[in-house]
């Protein structure tokens, strides 16, 4: 699809998605879980923020995507469950251990070493990381289901994305209806392919640790990698070599205190009991 605007790509996303999960609690006559989105300005308000931090993520990734910075968008995936712990600690007041602390200061290295070395700051994967761990915050602590959540973001942003695809269409533009058929289809399979792994991770963040959920997130970024580096040979020197480098010791830093901890934890239960 990357011959579709990567803003049309997300008003698609938000409208299918919407259509999707409509008939998703359609079928388990369910539509009475959306009241609590929508029954106080706090829980307006928290739904809005989720749907922007969102969208934002949504469009950037998408952007990079199809201009060549598949890389970059893995980096801030790799980041973002270091993000999750800093996150917990500046928000949420968790007591941070020595080694998660060296964690994300190698991956500040990391960063900063991308700054010097190839001459830019890596915006692309810091917004990624960013939207992707407030949002991964916010649903940690909201009390709607996943389905009703997701809805509920989606319904928000609905009118803007409905509003994009009606003017493209009105002025002769967009993919429906212009485009290949091949391409016409991947557009209309958005719905689905967003929706599916939007729940599946709404279910997840709700039932487990904050830093369990970051020890599951290394698989997109992985493949993501792969993708750029040996499907579209994207461009990678010593320089990024090296900036990714630290961001993985950072990881296994931190993956490695995570196992321990737990560990700790299930043997201090054992022991309880």
């Amino acid at each position: 699809m990357q011959g579709v605007s990567p803003f049309e790509l997300i008003a698609h996303r938000i409208v299918w998605s919407l259509a999707f999960l409509f008939a998703v609690l359609a079928w388990q006559k369910n539509f009475a879980s959306l009241r609590p989105a929508f029954a106080s300005g706090r829980a307006i308000g928290l739904n809005l923020l989720s749907s922007l931090l969102l969208a934002v993520n949504w469009t950037v990734y998408v952007w990079a995507v199809n201009t060549g910075y598949i890389l970059e968008t893995s980096l801030g995936y790799f980041l973002v469950p270091l993000m999750n712990v800093a996150l917990g600690s500046l928000v949420l007041h968790e007591k941070l251990r020595r080694s998660q602390w060296t964690a994300i200061g190698l991956a500040a290295a990391g960063v900063v070493l991308l700054l010097v070395r190839v001459g830019h700051v890596p915006w692309i994967a810091l917004i990624i990381a960013g939207t992707w761990a407030a949002y991964g915050l916010l649903k940690k602590k909201s009390t709607l289901g996943s389905i009703a959540g997701l809805t509920a973001e989606t319904l928000i942003l609905f009118p803007v994305a409905a509003g994009l695809l009606l003017w493209l269409s009105l002025h002769g533009g967009g993919a429906l209806g212009h485009a290949a058929a091949r391409t016409q289809a991947f557009v209309l399979s958005a719905g689905v392919v967003t929706a599916v792994p939007l729940l599946l991770f709404a279910y997840g963040a709700q039932r487990i640790r904050l830093t369990t959920l970051g020890l599951l997130q290394y698989i997109a970024p992985s493949v993501q990698f792969l993708i750029g580096l040996f499907v579209y040979h994207e461009a990678f020197d010593a320089a990024r070599f090296q900036a990714f480098g630290l961001i993985w010791c950072g990881l296994i830093v931190y993956t490695a205190d995570s196992f321990w901890a737990q560990r700790h934890y299930l043997l201090k239960a054992a022991g309880a009991t």
